[in-house]
Formats: C-alpha cells, sequence, structure tokens
C-alpha cells in the first residue's frame, strides 16, 4: 500500500530519510513540468525542482499533516520561482525561453512515438510547442494559474491558497488564462482546444 504525502512527511519528521526518496520520486518530475512551463529551460527548472526539493526537507518541521502537501510543496516552488525571476536579467530569461533545448525535443518525441501515430505525433509536438509558447505570453499570475491547476493538477483551493489570493481571484485568472490561450489559438486556426472549464 502506497503511503500517503502525509505520511511520508511523518516519517521523515521522525528521521526517517528514506522517506525523502519517495517524497522526491513521487513530485521530482510534476515539479520540472510546473518550470518548464513558466521558463521553458530544462536546467533551470530541474535546479528549481532541485532546491524546492530541497526547501521541503530542510523545512520538514515547518509542515503541519493536515492533507495538504501538494500545496505547500508547490507553494515553495513558486515562491523559488518568483524569486529567481527576478534576480535573472530579462535578456537572460528572454534567451532561456527562445533555447529548445534538444533533450528536451528527444524526450517529447520519444513519449510521443509510444503513443501516436506519425502524423499525429507531429500535430501533438507541434501543439504542445505552440501552448508552451503562448503561455510565456500570458501575465504571470495568469500562466501560473493555469499550469498549477492544469498541469500539477491541483484544485483551485490549493492554487489559490499557493497564490495566496482569494478563490474567486484565483478562478478569475484562470478564466482569463484560458480566454487568452483559446483567443491567440484561435488566431492560428486552432480551434477547442483550451476547456473552459
Amino acid at each position: 500500500m502506497t503511503a500517503t504525502d502525509d505520511e511520508l512527511m511523518i516519517r521523515l519528521q521522525s528521521g526517517e530519510s528514506s522517506a525523502f526518496d519517495e517524497i522526491v520520486a513521487r513530485y521530482e518530475g510534476a515539479l520540472v513540468g510546473f518550470f518548464m512551463r513558466n521558463t521553458r529551460d530544462v536546467q533551470f527548472s530541474e535546479d528549481l525542482a532541485q532546491e524546492t526539493l530541497l526547501k521541503v526537507y530542510s523545512q520538514v518541521w515547518d509542515y503541519v499533516p493536515l492533507g495538504r502537501f501538494r500545496g505547500w510543496m508547490f507553494r515553495i516552488g513558486r515562491n523559488l520561482l518568483v524569486d529567481n525571476i527576478r534576480r535573472r536579467s530579462h535578456d537572460a530569461l528572454i534567451r532561456a525561453v527562445r533555447r529548445q533545448p534538444a533533450e528536451e525535443q528527444q524526450e517529447l518525441a520519444r513519449v510521443a512515438a509510444e503513443l501516436l501515430s506519425p502524423h499525429d505525433q507531429v500535430q501533438g509536438l507541434e501543439l504542445a510547442n505552440l501552448v508552451d509558447e503562448l503561455l510565456l505570453e500570458l501575465p504571470e499570475e495568469q500562466r501560473q494559474t493555469f499550469t498549477l491547476h492544469h498541469f500539477a493538477e491541483l484544485s483551485l483551493p490549493e492554487v489559490a491558497e499557493i497564490m495566496a489570493v482569494p478563490l474567486p481571484t484565483c478562478k478569475s485568472r484562470l478564466r482569463l488564462a484560458r480566454e487568452k490561450l483559446s483567443e491567440k489559438l484561435l488566431c492560428r486556426g486552432i480551434s477547442g482546444i483550451v476547456a473552459p472549464g
């Protein structure tokens, strides 16, 4: 039987270091995915994911096991993202956004090859890249709300808590992000991709 996040954190608080390994295995990919959709920089995303997990470890006693681990962890990650982006120069961020690392392309292609026909692979990869590029055109708060909800699969109340805003504000940001993405995709002849609800 798989341990819950809270059980793992309690074990970690008790000094069982293997619990941290399980947390890393469970969440490292989701964290890298969240950071990638906000930066498009593989190395930066991996570094932020590691930094987030190290903060989870160092702040283990700050966590109260009430079933809100993912929200707590993603709040740490979002704060690190905001702090690191503020520190980076605007030019460095633009270069990172425009760069499409070869290993990321290879990984996306490998996953697509396992699931789709060759024609669908090309279209799916192009659409995923386009959505990732369009996400970067959204205001930061809307982009982070969208990626936390859709890609990190957090509930809207969890996202609102992470973003430290009221739930109605979170819902509004998500709606605006969806509308803007849909509009941008429609301008490129693509419709019905970003679900409204």
